[in-house]
Parts: C-alpha cells; sequence; structure tokens
C-alpha cells in the first residue's frame, strides 16, 4: 500500500454479531481470524512519536513494514493518513535491519483480526487485550458512512485515538507497561469503557 489511508474505528460489545450482519450483507472474508504481532519503532530521542508519526513492523500471515505520517481530521471527523507500507521477506531480520539503523523498538502489542470486503472497503474485526473494535478503511468517505449504518453502528461514537493511545490512557491505573500491550498482560485486567474513556457504537444492533 502506498498513499493515504482513510479509516473509522469503533468499539463493540458483540463482535459476533457484526460479523454474522457482514455475513448477511454478502461481504467477502479475504483475511480469516489471524494473530497479529506488532512493533513499534523510533530513534532513542523519540523522534517519530513526538512528531506524530508511526515506524511499524507487523507480522500476521507475513511480515510488513509500515510507515503512518500524522492524522488529519476531515470535516465528518474520520481521519486520514499517508501510509506506506511493503512486505519484507522475514520479520527477525527486519527486525534487525530497524535496529541497525539505530531504531529501537518503544512498543509491543498484538491483536486476533479478521478482515471482510463490501462495496471496495475492507471492514477489520479486531479482538485486543482490553475489547473488540472494527475498523472501516476505503477511499469514499461516504461509503464508510454508509457501511456503518448497514452494521448498526453508531457514527457519533468513532473512536479517535489509535489502540496504543487508549492503552495508554489506563496504564497509569492499573500499573501496566505502556510499552508491553499483549494478551498475557492484560490476563487478570478488567478494563472499563470509562477507564478507555469510550462508548459502544453497537447499541442499534
Amino acid at each position: 500500500m502506498n498513499g493515504q489511508e482513510t479509516e473509522v474505528k469503533f468499539f463493540v460489545r458483540d463482535l459476533k454479531k457484526i460479523e454474522l450482519r457482514l455475513l448477511e450483507l454478502k461481504a467477502q472474508l479475504i483475511q480469516p481470524r489471524v494473530h497479529e504481532v506488532n512493533l513499534r519503532f523510533d530513534n532513542p530521542n523519540g523522534d517519530l512519536r513526538k512528531n506524530l508519526k508511526v515506524l511499524r513492523l507487523r507480522k500476521d500471515t507475513e511480515a510488513k513494514f509500515t510507515f503512518k505520517g500524522p492524522s488529519e481530521e476531515t470535516e465528518s471527523g474520520v481521519l486520514t493518513r499517508r501510509e506506506i507500507e511493503f512486505a519484507v521477506g522475514d520479520f527477525e531480520s527486519a527486525k534487525q535491519f530497524l535496529e541497525a539503523l539505530g531504531f529501537i523498538p518503544i512498543v509491543f502489542y498484538e491483536k486476533y483480526r479478521t478482515t471482510f470486503e463490501l462495496s471496495n472497503t475492507h471492514i477489520m474485526l479486531d479482538e485486543l487485550p482490553y475489547g473488540e473494535f472494527v475498523e472501516i478503511e476505503g477511499e469514499n468517505i461516504q461509503t464508510l458512512h454508509e457501511i456503518a449504518n448497514l452494521l448498526g453502528l453508531d457514527w457519533k461514537q468513532m473512536v479517535k485515538a489509535g489502540y496504543h493511545a487508549l492503552f495508554d490512557r489506563v496504564t497509569e491505573k492499573y500499573k501496566l507497561e505502556s510499552a508491553n500491550l499483549s494478551f498475557k498482560a492484560l490476563e487478570s485486567v478488567h478494563i472499563t469503557t470509562d477507564d478507555l474513556q469510550i462508548k459502544p457504537a453497537d447499541n442499534r444492533l
């Protein structure tokens, strides 16, 4: 991928209902549920984070490098940002490559993701250690809105923070390590929507 990432994200209470609704809508399953591991990198001064940029190495069915520029909010509230992404041959070699250039891993996070396609739009069903989310990504903002309506999602409850930014909201309260957003680290922690400062968008289902 090389261009603009335009997406909306929603917190949901019942991801299975969203998946059943997608099947009713004849959405195409393009990536069955897969475990995803992510490492976010920065230089020792933290310059990327300070400038709201992301350098990520991801592993699911393959390894990928991703760069994301700062987010910009459109008039409709949708976030858009520059994104460059490409596959690499080996996850560990790619990690060593970045470290040899002076970058260091600053965050580890993982999730399970299932991806559907409908109306030239990708719908990602994400299971994170602190909750379930739906991401809708495409080029046309109006289509994103229409897909959200079809899934019974309340547009007003759009989540405008990234997954790790949400996690940062609870690390101090629960004495968690900010750099470790893993299922194991959170297995005994009950994080509420009030903690995350978000509301479920699937109350209409």
